[in-house]
């Protein structure tokens, strides 16, 4: 047995110090200037893929279906949206354009971003930094990061709240070298339907390693980092821990930051009109540990994504993903992955592994101005003469998403719609075990859900003034959950060797259940970042199955500052 530890240990800290030394002898001698990511943020992105669909055509700066974008792109795409574009029309996107640049301004060099009063005459110089330095060699801002929120829930007698306290930093070094970094401190009392969630498996969305705070709360800790540098004009690496998102809509079906930030190792490539990105991830397949000194179980996941612009109105994206390596039974680390230009399904059959390999394409028509359509395809597997019987049979797994974004709807200025439909059949992105299923810390790499649900989406934002923003949203969701030592194919956490049938496997199979989720969010941005929140949200559930059958109504009230609003849409 002690033997067995030590080779475990071992096989972790090769897994762990893989990553370092790769991007270690990946850094070049000399760099070019170099930008850091925009954080991922709902009302942030819509900003921006507004003013994309307004102009009428792809932005070949962005590949917007590839999140989170560079600083230095967001500058230059909206730079160029010139006076003939005739985007920043109305008083609120004059202001959303002048608030992109102050918050990008080591590249937009925006005089707007200057403060009128700063505070000792060091501090907030910068209508968008609490410190910066802006050095020939050296680049760096500085910011403190707050959530501090309250609230009420139907189903509870006791009050929610979250405390958020933490810092964010970024920069460059000598602009050649780009760093992030973000690390919080939160307590929080969720909503009961997110607690219901930790009954069933110990985690709570979005986050990784947790513990109980007081009675009914939960305290975690969350570090997010990445140095940037690039190779040459058209190629950089980026080397971290944090999430990102494949996709235009709310939701992705192809890899969304549902799940906890995770270690990875990226290469893009963006030349011509076309955007290729290869990326190595390492994520948590299990979140507990035999003992205290034994590290959590990890896995790997590989994956390409190339987006290609064709014409200046259609944006078309292939992906591929492989799950492997981590478990007794999985072979390990496979370094024929790491080739950035192979065909993962044949080197999985080649080498008769049993790694889980998902195949997909998204794509963004920006048919006419103010107007965009978009969707996604997953394919896990199938067998086309099964698609044909039309029997039902449990390999056939694909997923899939259509929307739409009409933006100033009727010609009302700064009123967007969007409307999404997505879909998953049984047993989609699960497969034999932890070590090789499509999840991250047990929890979903894509959509919330999982797989066997319909889903119909309407989100409504109106931006009446500059600095309110209103979000309705209503979801539908139906879904099929498991009884007592079922599988009908929903949870990817459960063998899919465990499936109930073979033939006859429908969408939404197994104990109904029906979710109506509404959504009604005002935020007031009262200076650069800082933003007062009111929510209010209704969540009905009907299930035969009691666990699922209940109503909730939750109003909150929230202070934010240089932080993205906590969601739980599911």
């Amino acid at each position: 047995m002690k033997l067995t530890n030590n080779i475990m240990k071992l096989a972790n800290w090769k897994s762990r110090s893989f990553f370092f030394l790769l991007a270690t002898f990946l850094i070049p001698k000399i760099g070019l200037c170099q930008s850091t990511n925009a954080p991922l943020s709902e009302d942030y992105y819509h900003w921006i893929d507004r003013y994309e669909i307004k102009a009428g055509r792809v932005a070949p700066e962005l590949f917007t279906s590839v999140k989170p974008y560079k600083r230095s792109a967001i500058v230059a795409f909206l730079d160029s949206l010139n006076k003939k574009d005739q985007v920043f029309v109305s008083k609120s996107d004059q202001f959303n354009y002048e608030y992109l640049r102050n918050d990008n301004w080591e590249w937009s060099r925006a005089e707007s971003n200057n403060s009128a009063k700063s505070i000792l005459k060091t501090l907030y110089k910068k209508k968008s930094d609490f410190l910066f330095l802006d050095k020939p060699d050296f680049d760096l801002h500085v910011n403190p990061v707050l959530y501090a929120g309250m609230g009420k829930d139907s189903r509870t007698s006791e009050s929610l709240f979250t405390n958020t306290r933490g810092i964010e930093m970024r920069g460059m070094v000598d602009r050649k070298i780009g760093f992030y970094t973000f690390f919080s401190d939160n307590q929080s009392i969720l909503p009961a339907y997110v607690r219901d969630g930790i009954s069933k498996y110990p985690v709570i969305p979005h986050e990784g390693f947790w513990k109980d705070f007081k009675t009914n709360g939960v305290d975690f800790f969350q570090a997010r980092a990445y140095i940037d540098f690039n190779i040459s004009k058209h190629i950089y690496l980026q080397f971290g821990h944090d999430r990102m998102f494949l996709g235009n809509g709310l939701r992705s079906m192809i890899f969304s930051d549902y799940s906890p930030p995770g270690e990875y190792l990226r290469a893009n490539v963006k030349v011509w009109k076309l955007n290729y990105m290869f990326q190595l991830n390492r994520f948590t397949a299990e979140n507990k540990s035999p003992s205290a000194t034994t590290p959590y179980p990890t896995k790997f996941v590989a994956f390409h994504h190339l987006s290609l612009n064709v014409g200046r109105k259609f944006n078309l994206g292939m992906f591929e993903s492989v799950v492997f390596g981590g478990g007794p039974t999985n072979g390990g680390f496979e370094l024929n992955y790491l080739n950035p230009v192979i065909f993962y399904r044949a080197i999985e059959q080649q080498n008769g592994s049993s790694d889980n390999v998902i195949l997909g394409m998204d794509f963004k028509w920006n048919a006419v101005k103010n107007l965009s359509f978009y969707g996604q395809v997953v394919i896990d597997e199938f067998l086309l003469n099964n698609v044909k019987a039309n029997t039902g049979w449990w390999a056939n797994k694909f997923a899939g998403q259509a929307g739409l974004k009409y933006i100033d709807v009727a010609g009302i200025r700064n009123l967007d719609l969007q409307l999404e439909g997505n879909v998953a059949r049984p047993y989609t992105y699960s497969h034999a075990s932890n070590y090789t299923n499509y999840t991250n810390y047990l929890q979903p790499l894509a959509h919330p859900l999982g797989a066997n649900f319909y889903e119909g989406a309407a989100i409504l934002r109106y931006q009446p003034i500059p600095r309110l923003n209103i979000v309705a949203k209503v979801i539908y969701m139906k879904t099929g959950r498991d009884g007592a030592n079922e599988n009908w194919g929903g949870d990817l956490n459960k063998n899919y060797n465990t499936r109930q049938q073979n033939y006859g496997n429908v969408i939404a199979q197994g104990i109904e259940n029906k979710i109506i989720y509404l959504d009604f969010t005002t935020s007031y941005m009262v200076r650069h970042n800082l933003f007062i929140d009111f929510k209010q949200t209704i969540r009905k559930s009907e299930s035969a199955d009691a666990f699922y059958n209940n109503n909730s109504s939750i109003t909150s009230l929230a202070l934010r500052l240089n932080i993205a609003k906590r969601q739980y849409e599911f």
